[in-house]
């Protein structure tokens, strides 16, 4: 049914035009930094364990190098989906009209892939939770070679960099196997607090526009009942949460093995003032544009929890679901050590 409403191969072939091939490389080159890469994200796995305390099982969320191209496909499936949920309650509750089905199988779809197609050039790497059983971790090496090469990094150390990061995410979800079921579920509560089949069906017709920005660029534009708001809030609290603790490992694990990791960190964060596309993206589809601090909030709140109960006591916040932070916490992190420590 979600293809009927969002042409996903359109998308794809799309998007996968629009990405391009990325920076030249011999064939040696290429084979070389998919190699490093793997070895990379291998080690990754060890140095991760150790500085955190949390142990993936073996043989699960596999790491994937692709290309800008593999990338796309990748992320279309997760945007399927996403988005399934909430085209079956249509589907259920009332079939999409003709224009329903016009705009998602070709307009949504054109505007996906644009999208996809931006992103594609941008983003190094991803955890994606999506992917069944138990999610994998794509590598997009010609951007880690664009941006290795953009900033003079050392491409050893950059690789591994880069590695710390997004392999803290793959373990994040594979040594906690509960979290990605709570997306899922946050994800289907989502869908269950839409009453009106037509008030979805119309937002999903505004989807394009949203995705322009010509409607503040939110998805609160398409979703944005109070109880709705709050299971956004409930997600972007998660988002901080991950991402604050991934950049918390890369900075706490790189200088033992990295040695150029403050002149990478120093020009990627230079880089980043100057592009962000992925971050600025998230914000603007989540409706996070006044607070551009989310990041660095979720990195301060892992840091204050760390300093004040250790890492172990840190380490609570996997145990289970109640044990997540809320969006006051991560503002305020002695509340949650008050309240789970």
């Amino acid at each position: 049914m979600t293809q009927e409403m969002v042409d996903w191969p359109f998308a794809v072939r799309l998007g996968s035009r629009l990405a391009g091939p990325g920076p030249e490389v011999s064939r040696s080159e290429a084979e070389e930094a998919v190699a490093e890469l793997r070895a990379a994200a291998a080690r990754s796995t060890g140095l991760v364990r150790d500085y955190t305390g949390l142990d993936a099982p073996e043989g699960t969320a596999p790491v994937l190098v692709v290309d800008r191209p593999g990338w796309v496909q990748a992320n279309a499936d997760g945007f399927r989906a996403v988005l399934g949920p909430l085209v079956d309650k249509v589907a259920r509750a009332k079939p999409p009209t003709g224009l329903a089905l016009a705009v998602g199988a070709k307009v949504t779809g054109a505007e996906v892939g644009s999208l996809l197609g931006f992103l594609a050039g941008k983003v190094l790497g991803q955890f994606d939770p999506f992917h069944d059983p138990h999610g994998r971790l794509l590598l997009v090496a010609p951007n880690i070679v664009h941006v290795e090469r953009e900033i003079g990094a050392d491409p050893h150390d950059f690789r591994l960099w880069v590695c710390l990061h997004e392999e803290t995410h793959r373990v994040q979800f594979t040594a906690v196997p509960w979290l990605r079921d709570h997306l899922f579920g946050e994800i289907g509560a989502l869908a269950d607090t839409v009453d009106s089949a037509s008030l979805l069906e119309d937002g999903l017709q505004r989807l394009p526009e949203v995705l322009r920005g010509a409607r503040g660029g939110s998805l609160m534009d398409l979703v944005g009942t109070p109880e709705q708001k709050e299971i956004i809030e409930r997600v972007t609290a998660v988002m901080s949460l991950l991402e604050g603790h991934a950049d918390v490992v890369m900075d706490g694990v790189g200088p033992g093995v990295i040695p150029s990791v403050d002149q990478i960190r120093a020009a990627f964060n230079e880089r980043r003032k100057g592009i962000g596309a992925l971050d600025r993206l998230l914000r603007r589809l989540l409706g996070l544009d006044a607070k551009m601090a989310q990041y660095r909030d979720g990195a301060r709140f892992v840091r204050t929890v760390v300093d004040s109960v250790g890492m172990a006591g840190f380490n609570a916040v996997w145990e289970r679901p109640e044990n997540l932070p809320t969006p006051a916490e991560i503002a305020d992190p002695a509340v949650w050590v008050a309240r789970v420590g």
